[in-house]
C-alpha cells in the first residue's frame, strides 16, 4: 500500500543547507518515492532557494498562516528534488526567510555579530513557528492529505502540536499520524513563554509535561510530547539520549516516551556520494581499482591544498563543523603527535571562532604538513574523502553521522570515537575484525587527545607496514551498503505500524 507522506524540514541538500539534516531531508523523500510512496517535501523559501541553480515556479496558491493576532499570506513555490520527481513546496515570507547572505555573515538560523561570535536571529520563535503552521496549511491548499507527516528538529517541532490541538477536525488531517525525528537534541529552540501567545496554542498546554521546560516554551519537547513517534538517527543515539550524559536535560522525559521512541540509522545517497560515478574527481574508481585511482586523487588532493605532492605521507582529512561537539578539541590536542608520525592534515569547515584561530595558527607553524579551508566547498569535500588515507571523526557526540559512510565508500577508513551512529557504522579493526573480514575503521571509546593518537597510530602502522590488511579494510568499508534505501524500508515499517499497517 502507497503511503502518502509530507516531509517537512527547514533545509533540503539543492536549496539550502547548513548539516546533515539538509541530506536527509532530500536522500529520504526521494528513496520513499522509489518504494512506491506518494510524497511531498516542505520548506522555507529561503533566499538561496531563490538565487539558486534549480527552477523554482511561483504557485497561483496563497495561504493565510496565523501568527499572534495576524493572519499573514504567504505565496506557494513549487520545484521538484533534483534527481527525482518527487515535489518540493516552499513556503515564502520575505520578512522571516529572504535574509541568509554568508557574505554579509547572514545565515538561515544565525548571523555573524561584530565581535566575530554567531548569533541567533532574535524572531526565530516567529518565524519556525509560522513555518510549522505553513505546513499544514500548504497540505490543506494543495489537497494533499496525508497519511504521515514527518517534521524533522525543533524547527519544526511545532507541528505535532499544531496536528493534535488545532488541525484534527479538518478531514484532510483525520487520519494523519506524526513522525518527530530528533536530528541533535542539542539544538532544541527555546524561547521565552511569551512566545505561546504568537502560536496561538491553548494556553494550558504550558505546563511542565507538555510544552514548559524551565520556565520557557520548548519546540523540541512539542514533538517529543505530541508526536505520535519519535525517532532519532541512529538506534545508539536513541539510547544515549535517554541518559544524563547526552539527553541535555530530556533524558526523563524520553525514558517515558520510549515505548514510542526508535533509532533508524540514516543512509548515504549513492547518487551523489559513489567515487566510482563522482564527476568531482579527477580519477573515479572502485573497490577493485581504487589502488590507482586514490593515488591520483590524493595527488590532487595535496596539489589543492598546496601542500608537499608526497605519495609516502599519509593523508588525515576532516570536514566538520568546527565546533565542540565535532571533537576538534581532541584533534587539536593530537595534531603534534600526528605531525611526529609523518601525517599530512587538510581541514574544511566552519564554526567556532576559537576553531578557526588555532587552526589557522597551527597551519601558519606547519604549512609544509597542514592545511585549512575555512568555509564549505562540496568539490573540496569529495576530493578529501577520495583523496585522503584516513578520515577524522572523534566526536563527543554523533547522533548518526554522514561523513564516516562517505569515508568507507571512498575507500577512506574513518577514525571514529564509538558514540552515537559511528558506533553503529563502523567496525574498528582488531586481530579478530581483520581475520573476519569485517574491519571497516579505527574506533575508540575515552574522549582524549591520548586515545584519539593512540588510535591513528595504531591505523598509520597497518598503513605503512601492513598495507596488504590495510587494503582489507578499505576494500570491505567500500562494500558496505548504507544506501537510503535500505533506511528507507525501515521508515516505512514504522509509518505503517502506526497506521495499523501489517507489513506483506
Amino acid at each position: 500500500m502507497a503511503l502518502r507522506v509530507i516531509v517537512a524540514a527547514s533545509e533540503v541538500v539543492g536549496f539550502a543547507k547548513t548539516g546533515g539534516l539538509a541530506d536527509v531531508a532530500a536522500a529520504l523523500p526521494r528513496a520513499l518515492r522509489k518504494r512506491g510512496n506518494d510524497v511531498i517535501v516542505v520548506m522555507p523559501y529561503h533566499r538561496s532557494v531563490r538565487l539558486g541553480k534549480v527552477p523554482v515556479v511561483q504557485t497561483s496558491t496563497v495561504i493565510p498562516v496565523v501568527v499572534g493576532d495576524r493572519t499573514l499570506a504567504c505565496k506557494l513555490f513549487r520545484s521538484t528534488l533534483p534527481n527525482s520527481d518527487v515535489p518540493i513546496y516552499f513556503i515564502d515570507h520575505g520578512g522571516y526567510f529572504d535574509r541568509d547572505d554568508p557574505s554579509c555573515g547572514f545565515g538561515l538560523y544565525q548571523q555573524s555579530m561584530p565581535g566575530g561570535y554567531k548569533a541567533d536571529y532574535p524572531d526565530n520563535a516567529e518565524r519556525f513557528t509560522f513555518f510549522s503552521r505553513a505546513i499544514l496549511e500548504v497540505a490543506s491548499a494543495i489537497g494533499f492529505a496525508p497519511d504521515i507527516i514527518h517534521a524533522n528538529d525543533w524547527q519544526c517541532g511545532l507541528v505535532p502540536a499544531y496536528l493534535s490541538e488545532v488541525y484534527r477536525e479538518r478531514p484532510e488531517f483525520a487520519h494523519t499520524r506524526s513522525v518527530f525525528t530528533i536530528h541533535n537534541i542539542a539544538y532544541q529552540g527555546m524561547f521565552d513563554r511569551n512566545v505561546m501567545r504568537l502560536t496561538n496554542l491553548p494556553g494550558w498546554l504550558f505546563n511542565h509535561k507538555q510544552l514548559e521546560f524551565h520556565g520557557h516554551l520548548n519546540f523540541m519537547k512539542a514533538g517529543i510530547v505530541f508526536a505520535d513517534a519519535i525517532n532519532t538517527v541512529s538506534p545508539t543515539y536513541s539510547r544515549e539520549i535517554q541518559t544524563a550524559e547526552y539527553g541535555c536535560g530530556f533524558e526523563g522525559l524520553l525514558q517515558q516516551s520510549r515505548g514510542k521512541l526508535s533509532g533508524i540509522m540514516n543512509g548515504v545517497d549513492y547518487d551523489e556520494w559513489n567515487p566510482e560515478t563522482d564527476h568531482l574527481l579527477p580519477q573515479k574508481y572502485n573497490s577493485e581499482t581504487f589502488p590507482q585511482g586514490k593515488a591520483i586523487n590524493k595527488a590532487e588532493l595535496q596539489r589543492r591544498f598546496r601542500l608537499p605532492v608526497d605519495a609516502t605521507k599519509p593523508i588525515l582529512g576532516m570536514v566538520a563543523r568546527l565546533v565542540g561537539q565535532k571533537g576538534v578539541d581532541l584533534v587539536m590536542s593530537a595534531a603534534p603527535g600526528f605531525l611526529d608520525l609523518g601525517c599530512q592534515m587538510v581541514f574544511l569547515g566552519e564554526g567556532d571562532r576559537e576553531y578557526h584561530q588555532q587552526l589557522n595558527e597551527f597551519q601558519s607553524k606547519h604549512p609544509q604538513h597542514v592545511s585549512v579551508h575555512l568555509g564549505y566547498d562540496e568539490s573540496l569535500a569529495h576530493l578529501i574523502e577520495a583523496g585522503s588515507d584516513l578520515f577524522l571523526m572523534p566526536s563527543r557526540y554523533e547522533p548518526s553521522g554522514l561523513n564516516q559512510l562517505y569515508s568507507m565508500k571512498y575507500g577512506t577508513p574513518p577514525v571514529v570515537r564509538a558514540t552515537g551512529g559511528l558506533a553503529d557504522s563502523v567496525v574498528g579493526t582488531t586481530q579478530e575484525t581483520l581475520l573476519k573480514g569485517t574491519a571497516t575503521g579505527f574506533s575508540f571509546v575515552a574522549y582524549t587527545g591520548s586515545a584519539l593518537y593512540e588510535t591513528v597510530k595504531q591505523a598509520v602502522g597497518l598503513y605503512r607496514d601492513r598495507p596488504k590488511d590495510f587494503q582489507k579494510v578499505i576494500r570491505s568499508a567500500m562494500l558496505q551498503d548504507w544506501s537510503w534505501i535500505r533506511s528507507a524500508g525501515e521508515y516505512e515499517r514504522l509509518y505503517q505500524r502506526l497506521l495499523g499497517i501489517t507489513s506483506p
